[in-house]
């Protein structure tokens, strides 16, 4: 009969293995969240700490999960149930964040890439998810609208974006963004914008630990939000506090709160 294990225990008796018993291997996967581990004598269920990410439904997880199946399990340094993956060891619940099926109680940055690079289940969800799940003071729509002027691609706001003097750039992964902006810096240059919220880093860099830290999706949104909550005190209106995150000046102003309820009359229709 199957039991329902924390990972802890499941992996200890894994690690325990006696030499001459069968190495146990995934037996089945069920969902982002339970997998069967079977050591040739028994079958046993591990519980993964988070939550499924379900916006495209379970099938297509199923699939792309099944290539597991069958792979020898070991333990992480953690302690979570783990396999070994390009010459190194990875714990399912890693993987599965990275792969964009879990979402873990706390955001890690790969939990924050998956979500806004919209790989996995995340590649169903709402252009406003991200900004739900990272928002802090700001209502999350607003910032979904803000992040589509500023970091649009393919209907989604981009995370690994940055403007240099006007001129956009989509990168594929935040390191490529972030050599970038070293070469900027390294040659004197402030003058781009970075990230989801396209943060000036001339004006607003010192609010960021590093501009590493300026690509995190959460860093870059709570910025965000601080600059319009300083607009928001500075004009009494939350109207003004949109138009001012692009401009003060009134003819860019008004163009860019055009576009911004534009995006939010989308995201409201269920963009």
């Amino acid at each position: 009969m199957n039991k329902v294990l924390i990972a802890t225990a499941i992996t200890a008796s894994i690690a325990m293995c006696a030499p001459g018993v069968h190495a146990a291997t995934i037996g089945s996967i069920i969902s982002p969240t339970r997998i069967v581990i079977d050591d040739g004598a028994k079958r046993a269920i591990v519980e993964l700490p988070g939550e499924p990410v379900y916006d495209c439904g379970l099938k297509p997880f199923l699939s792309w999960a099944s290539r597991l199946e069958g792979q020898a399990v070991q333990t992480a340094a953690d302690g979570s149930v783990a396999i070994a993956m390009d010459g190194s060891t990875i714990s399912l619940s890693s993987l599965f964040v990275r792969a964009g099926w879990l979402r873990p109680a706390v955001l890690s940055d790969d939990a924050q890439a998956s979500m806004t690079e919209h790989r996995g289940g995340w590649a169903c969800a709402s252009a406003q998810a991200p900004f739900d799940a990272m928002h802090t003071s700001v209502d999350p729509k607003i910032l979904a609208g803000i992040a589509l002027n500023e970091s649009a691609y393919d209907g989604r706001a981009w995370p690994w974006t940055l403007n240099v003097a006007g001129r956009g750039f989509f990168f594929r992964t935040r390191e490529d963004a972030y050599k970038a902006i070293r070469h900027l810096l390294s040659d004197g240059r402030c003058d781009f914008d970075v990230g989801l919220m396209q943060v000036n880093y001339c004006w607003h860099g010192k609010r960021f630990k590093s501009a590493w830290d300026a690509l995190a999706p959460a860093t870059n949104i709570r910025v965000a939000e601080d600059i319009l909550n300083e607009n928001y005190r500075q004009t009494h209106s939350a109207v003004k506090a949109v138009a001012y995150y692009h401009s003060a000046n009134p003819a860019p102003g008004r163009e860019y709160l055009a576009r911004f309820v534009k995006h939010l009359s989308q995201i409201e229709r269920g963009l």
